[in-house]
């Protein structure tokens, strides 16, 4: 018997990872793949009239347990994998896209799909159940549903080229992150940075049975070197390893596997009869075209340019001092840390012992609970991919005896290892939706790369790490308060320009004092944080913000480029395209030997192609919900469960709707233009 193709009996069914086997994923995937195009037939070869319920309905909950199964182990290739795992994901990839395009290019369902469509008006719907027809009529369109066999063939390749690509892109990402590190024996080279850090360097030493220190270009040792350290030889070097990911020309170089995933979305665009890539994503999103989506980011470039000229000023005359005449990239961290330093006294090793992780979630847990009613409860009964995870049952008080009832389970993996990727990642592993009279409930992981405790202190995290660890709680009580008939349309399956707001709405919690002082207490004294410190960590809330902003927009305006200006890579080097595109943003001189674009995950793996402005299109969105709660008291009960009906509504409606029934209006600009620059 195959684990993975039975019902999990396991508490809330939930994956059952002490007893899953590598060897059981591809025969499960093949199974359930097999019963899955059984419930396909079953819809196709139903002798009755075509109806919403016996076609959409039928459609939307067909390979409930393959969905779970595939995000079992995408989810583990992400954050626990191995080169067994890697090369299941190659043999899996090309199945699943298969089988994809086999429903989304069968032409029988199809046609009964669009005589459903065709009949809307019979049926009397409601918003959502219209929202899951409209959906999927234009997801079979999308697809290639209208195209004749030849394309549809055509289509279904370039498909199975992607998904192989893009993992291909990921796994190469990965692999040169972690084939470098650099060996320190002399502890003068470690000048500037603090004993915490210097401690995480020698427990890394130990773990490869070196002496000295090990510094990684894992985040949270690559930023503290490049943040602290005074070698400045030392800091060239690893930033010129950081930036040599997979755009080295060796065996995890990524350039020409740039150029073959742009092609090929391209040729899926032109197929589908859109201009650009961009084009056919935009077409479902907020922004609806490039060009709007250029001219929102040209327009923050614009204002945010003479603030981040002013902040790089400031940086060269302190870097001046030092008798460094050309500032360059990998001075940036080193002389902003300076200055934050010395503008508000204020750095993250003074304040990291007061950012403990079991405050700092306890916090975010605790801010649950006050605005939507959420309790969280840690079960070791439930099973884990890894003994650094947490599983914790989420639950939500619904009377006045304040009984509650079972909302979620809720995953936490924080710390760094070998087989998990670099960043932070909020995902699921089952989807809210109801059905037979039952609210089957959503079970939501939270994965990030914090510093592991030592055998002295615990995790203690940087203010940006609290920060981060609160967006991606954001993105979990998205999909924890999901309240949806459907699961294609629950928690974040939104537009994707909308789906960042409650991950980055939920941050400006952080900078405000009335709750900081409720979790930032000295983990060895339980002294709340001083209060010249609070302040100067609202002062300091938009530091550097203009450098940061035109980050982000560099970032926006190359990917939105790649995906509307393929044709000029078949004369330019990945490196020249990038330089021209982000040569507006850039502050720093460019460096020949290093490129961002190939460890650029966010767009050729993740699901940001054409969509990497959406963080600063969210950031207008949480800038302006955030100004209402403060204008209104930020724990206000009445505006918390307006926006909880916001976060349970996942995609059921058009999300500018969702945003003016929360607000009353729609979004303004200058909000975030206040927020960032006064």
């Amino acid at each position: 018997m195959n684990i993975l193709t039975e019902k999990f009996n396991t508490p809330y069914h939930s994956a059952p990872f002490n007893s899953i086997k590598n060897e059981d994923y591809l025969p499960a995937f093949k199974e359930l793949i097999q019963k899955s195009e059984a419930e396909i037939d079953a819809i196709v070869n139903n002798p009755d009239e075509p109806t919403f319920e016996n076609v959409i309905e039928a459609l939307a909950y067909s390979g409930e347990q393959l969905d779970v199964v595939s995000n079992i182990f995408f989810n583990l290739n992400s954050a626990e994998t191995s080169d067994e795992i890697q090369q299941i994901a190659q043999e899996v990839s090309p199945i699943l896209t298969e089988y994809s395009s086999k429903i989304s290019q069968n032409e029988a369902l199809f046609n009964k799909i669009r005589k459903v469509y065709d009949e809307k008006e019979k049926y009397n719907l409601n918003d959502e159940q219209e929202m899951l027809l409209n959906e999927t009529y234009k997801g079979f369109v999308r697809s290639g549903a209208l195209l004749n066999e030849e394309d549809k063939e055509q289509l279904k390749k370039i498909s199975m080229d992607l998904s192989l690509k893009s993992l291909q892109f990921g796994q190469n990402v990965l692999a040169s992150t972690n084939a470098y590190f650099k060996h320190i024996t002399n502890k003068e080279d470690l000048a500037g940075i603090p004993e915490a850090i210097i401690d995480q360097y020698a427990e890394e030493a130990k773990e490869r049975n070196l002496d000295g220190w090990v510094v990684t270009l894992q985040y949270p040792s690559y930023i503290p070197f490049m943040t602290y350290a005074e070698n400045r030889e030392l800091r060239k070097e690893l930033a010129l390893a950081n930036g040599k990911k997979s755009f080295d020309g060796g065996e995890f170089d990524n350039q020409q596997l740039i150029k073959e995933l742009l092609n090929l979305k391209q040729q899926k665009a032109e197929l589908l009869g859109y201009t650009s890539y961009a084009d056919f994503v935009l077409e479902e999103r907020m922004a609806k075209s490039p060009v709007k989506v250029l001219d929102f980011l040209n327009e923050l470039l614009t204002k945010a340019k003479p603030y981040a000229d002013q902040e790089i000023e400031e940086l060269k005359a302190l870097a001046k001092a030092d008798g460094i005449e050309e500032m360059q990239g990998y001075d940036h961290a080193f002389y902003a840390e300076k200055l934050r330093k010395a503008k508000f006294d204020l750095n993250d090793e003074e304040l990291k012992p007061y950012f403990p992780l079991n405050q700092v979630q306890d916090a975010v847990f605790g801010l649950a609970g006050k605005l939507f009613g959420l309790s969280f409860e840690e079960r070791n009964d439930i099973p884990k991919y890894h003994e650094d995870v947490k599983v914790y049952e989420v639950k939500e008080a619904f009377d006045s005896a304040q009984a509650s009832s079972y909302k979620a389970l809720l995953y936490v993996d924080y710390f760094p290892r070998k087989g998990k990727r670099a960043g932070a990642w909020m995902t699921s592993y089952k989807n809210q939706y109801k059905k037979n009279g039952e609210n089957s409930r959503p079970h939501i992981s939270i994965v990030c790369n914090f510093s592991k405790p030592t055998k002295d202190t615990p995790s203690l995290l940087t203010f940006q790490e609290v920060t981060t660890l609160f967006h991606e709680f954001g993105h979990a009580l998205h999909g924890m308060m999901a309240d949806t008939q459907y699961p294609t349309l629950s928690g974040t399956s939104v537009k994707w320009d909308f789906v960042e707001l409650p991950s980055q709405f939920l941050e400006n919690f952080c900078y405000e004092p009335e709750f900081l002082k409720t979790f930032a207490k000295h983990y060895k004294t339980g002294a709340v944080l001083p209060d010249e410190k609070i302040e100067k960590i609202e002062q300091s809330k938009n530091f550097m913000e203009g450098y940061q902003t035109l980050r982000q927009l560099g970032f926006g305006l190359l990917d939105m480029n790649y995906h509307t200006k393929v044709a000029e890579l078949e004369n330019e080097s990945v490196k020249e395209f990038e330089d021209k595109y982000t040569k507006a943003t850039t502050l720093y001189p460019s460096n020949a030997e290093t490129a961002m674009s190939p460890s650029f995950s966010h767009i050729f793996q993740g699901g940001y192609s054409a969509g990497y402005y959406s963080y600063k299109w969210a950031e207008v969105l949480d800038a302006d919900a955030f100004q209402y709660f403060k204008e209104n008291g930020i724990f206000n009960p009445e505006i918390a469960a307006k926006y909880k009906v916001l976060l349970s509504s996942g995609g059921t409606k058009d999300p500018m709707e969702l945003y003016k029934n929360f607000r009353g209006s729609e979004p303004k600009v200058e909000s975030l233009l206040k927020r960032a620059f006064g």
